[in-house]
């Protein structure tokens, strides 16, 4: 439809695609720079969620270091970070009653989030609601004169005849699901600018073609991912004890499943309890929901959420391959920044401040150009030269093995080989590891299928009524946003293969193997329950699955997750 309409075009001197961390911390240095300058400057903040911070989430335990820079007098303006970190708890869990303390000597450095001053002089850390901070940064934002849209999606890249990005396109609202108009029907605009950010959060759907048209990825290892659930529980005042951060491993997960959990105090009486699962995983019959549901009974979690309400649910794949997996940032007319390239730090299960810092080096370099009269579609070395030079980049490239490590030698050996990496200061060799994370499922039948306990409805719930409490919502009558390039793949092959994985990694209940008016088996996409995790377009074996934006505003409604 969109090469038969006329559509309306806004010109800014910058677009930026997200309203994230690195998109908001963007926006907002370049406009500081240009206000200092006295420098006319239009900033534009395109937002797919129904309001900045209704698609953000994350653990978190936030490290200030790159708000610190964005704005010294954060907590006069009221930054929500209101929560310190206190008390640090490791734990491996051995079995459904078993677990074991580490001491704080075997804990890695980076995972270390409590004591004043951290290591390397870094602040004090705080747990925090991500869609808060971003909620906040955005206010930050429009008083410092950008313009944000939320419940507008970018649907695709401007380029130039000779590929260079020239903006992005605004997805169409009221379209039916058959492709025709609807009376509601209004076109999207073109939004064109000299430079535009791409800020879009794990595999976004534009900055995956983006890295396969410039091929930013050549050269190399394949991006990791993981899948991260998350809840928000009310608790009782005699079980709350706000900072208080606890992370472990083990059990449920078997010993070639590798992931993680979290649970943090929060303020207001409330908990947030998770888990980050690899998506290299091998056994189609597992499926992260589940895991993540029966890992809660554990007498370690139990004990903090027992006599408490369930209030929020949601999951989003998280880029975490690091610096090995590292794309080239800068292309003709933009960037790849945030956990839209992959700036996340796993080796400290935290990307909120790498993704801001990549947000604040991309401001530098783009002002500077235009500053100096570049009239945009350059590719921005100088981008390149100033995020090698920041402490951002050296992180990541000190903790370059952790993923790979866990991968090859398992959570416990990887773990032990990171912890003398760090000690070492990154002298070990270097580990890779080159497998995409689609290639690693086995055959259903090399493994038993898994029965997961039913859920007690107080600790565990099924995934219905999870997704009701994301408060997901989308237009019945649009067209599916979930693209199969072959819609007979997944009952010709992976369902013989795989017994049609889909149904099991999605957390949102989106996919279904039901029996057709035939007889036979049908392959069903609930796309109105989508939570916009993206885990499908990772994880599916033959990358058949394509996820892109649905229409604006559609889409989960995170409260202060």
């Amino acid at each position: 439809m969109s090469e038969q309409v006329e559509r309306d075009s806004m010109e800014f001197d910058v677009v930026i695609v997200g309203a994230g961390p690195s998109g908001l911390s963007a926006a907002c240095r370049l406009m500081q720079q240009a206000n200092a300058a006295e420098q006319e400057l239009t900033v534009c903040v395109v937002e797919k969620g129904s309001e900045v911070g209704a698609h953000i989430l994350s653990g978190a335990v936030f490290e200030p270091r790159a708000l610190a820079e964005l704005f010294p007098d954060w907590e006069e303006r009221g930054a929500p970070l209101t929560t310190p970190a206190i008390r640090d708890e490791l734990y491996l869990l051995k079995d459904a009653e078993k677990a074991q303390k580490l001491p704080n000597a075997l804990v890695p450095k980076s995972m270390h989030n409590t004591g004043g001053q951290n290591h390397g002089g870094e602040s004090a850390r705080y747990v925090i609601s991500a869609g808060n901070l971003c909620r906040w940064l955005a206010e930050q934002a429009e008083g410092l004169g950008v313009e944000v849209f939320p419940g507008f999606a970018a649907q695709e890249v401007l380029h130039d005849e000779d590929g260079t990005v020239r903006g992005i396109l605004i997805g169409d609202m009221g379209v039916a699901a058959d492709g025709t108009p609807k009376d509601s029907y209004t076109p999207g605009m073109e939004l064109r600018a000299k430079y535009t950010l791409f800020a879009e959060g794990a595999r976004g759907h534009l900055g995956k073609s983006l890295i396969s048209r410039f091929k930013l990825d050549e050269g190399k290892d394949p991006q990791h991912y993981g899948i991260g659930l998350k809840e928000l529980w009310d608790i009782p005042a005699e079980q709350h004890e706000p900072g208080l951060v606890l992370h472990g491993s083990g059990w449920p997960l078997a010993k070639d499943t590798h992931g993680g959990w979290f649970l943090y105090h929060a303020e207001n009486q409330q908990v947030v309890v998770g888990l980050i699962m690899d998506l290299s995983y091998q056994n189609p019959w597992l499926s992260p929901f589940d895991e993540f549901q029966r890992m809660k009974h554990h007498p370690v979690l139990k004990q903090h959420l027992e006599n408490g309400k369930r209030v929020a649910y949601g999951a989003r794949a998280i880029t975490k391959g690091g610096f090995n997996c590292l794309p080239r940032m800068t292309f003709p007319g933009g960037l790849l920044i945030g956990c839209d390239a992959g700036t996340l730090n796993f080796a400290k299960i935290k990307g909120l401040h790498t993704a801001m810092k990549s947000g604040l080096v991309a401001a530098e370099a783009v002002f500077e150009a235009i500053a100096g009269g570049d009239e945009g579609g350059q590719e921005l070395t100088a981008f390149t030269e100033k995020w090698e030079q920041s402490w951002a980049y050296a992180e990541l490239k000190e903790s370059a093995s952790f993923g790979p490590a866990i991968h090859k030698y398992g959570t416990v050996g990887g773990g032990a080989y990171n912890f003398v990496d760090q000690l070492l200061g990154g002298k070990l060799p270097k580990v890779h590891d080159t497998t995409p994370d689609h290639a690693t499922l086995k055959p259903a039948d090399e493994f038993e299928k898994i029965v997961y306990p039913k859920p007690d409805g107080k600790l565990s719930f099924d995934k219905l009524s999870s997704v009701f409490l994301s408060n997901t919502n989308h237009e019945e009558d649009q067209p599916c946003h979930l693209k199969l390039e072959d819609p007979a793949l997944p009952i010709r092959e992976n369902l013989p293969k795989y017994a049609e994985p889909a149904q099991r990694y999605c957390p949102a209940g989106v996919y279904e193997v039901i029996e057709g008016d035939d007889g036979k088996p049908q392959f069903q996409i609930n796309f109105q329950n989508c939570v916009h995790c993206k885990t499908c377009d990772i994880k599916d074996p033959a990358q058949n699955i394509n996820w892109v934006a649905p229409e604006g505003g559609g889409g989960p409604n995170y409260p202060n997750m």
